[in-house]
């Protein structure tokens, strides 16, 4: 039917040809539906008739082709943008949901790592290094439980050009090797943990008594 509005179809509608029209809506109670048997293509053409977006539907991939990509919230925030050079999330919080989580093949930046609340944090490389960088520091914060740092092998705290601050109650080393009661210590190849005035570790060759006063100039 030819109304003031322009053309209305009733039930399903079949063009051989291509169809030109301003607008398409559909029912008011019902959706629009576009179906076909192959794909479903949407193009925008500039002035020139070239082709500057595309939206191509397919049986088993959606595929879309422009300079950039984005999904808005319905009061037009930004939340998820794709360009040539980035990808940008707008939304409050990323959830990854798989099994294996997230997975990047090369750097990650981020100001913040946080767990979900009532959750553990992991951070874990099975067969390579793991390697957090930061030109003004790195925290490391746990306000309600302990900090674990697991290795198959070495362990290493490193200062370039700074202190190396063990600030706590009390610092344990429990599994230090202990010598036998009045034996050499130089023969057991041990060694006595001191600590000068300012905090600072050094060892002194382990004796029948304390032998940190010996070598005690380190300190100085």
């Amino acid at each position: 039917r030819v109304t003031k509005e322009g053309l209305r179809l009733e039930g399903e509608s079949e063009f051989l040809f291509p169809l030109y029209a301003k607008e398409i809506h559909s029912r008011v109670d019902s959706s629009l539906l576009l179906q076909s048997t192959h794909n479903v293509t949407v193009n925008a053409r500039n002035s020139n008739g070239e082709v500057t977006g595309r939206l191509n539907v397919g049986p088993k991939m959606v595929e879309f082709h422009s300079q950039q990509f984005q999904i808005n919230s319905k009061d037009g925030k930004p939340l998820f943008t794709v360009d040539e050079n980035e990808v940008v999330i707008g939304t409050d919080k990323l959830r990854v949901t798989g099994p294996e989580g997230a997975l990047f093949e090369h750097s990650v930046e981020t100001p913040l790592v946080k767990a979900e609340a009532f959750k553990q944090l992991r951070l874990e490389s099975p067969t390579r290094s793991l390697s957090m960088d930061a030109p003004r520091g790195i925290n490391i914060k746990a306000q309600a439980g302990n900090i674990e740092a697991l290795s198959q092998m070495d362990i290493k705290l490193h200062s370039s050009d700074g202190v190396l601050l063990l600030d706590a109650e009390t610092v344990r080393l429990p599994k230090l090797p202990e010598g036998a009661r009045g034996g050499s210590g130089i023969s057991q190849g041990l060694y006595e943990i001191c600590v000068c005035p300012d905090g600072k570790l050094y060892l002194s060759v382990a004796g029948v008594g304390s032998t940190c006063q010996e070598y005690s100039r380190v300190c100085q």
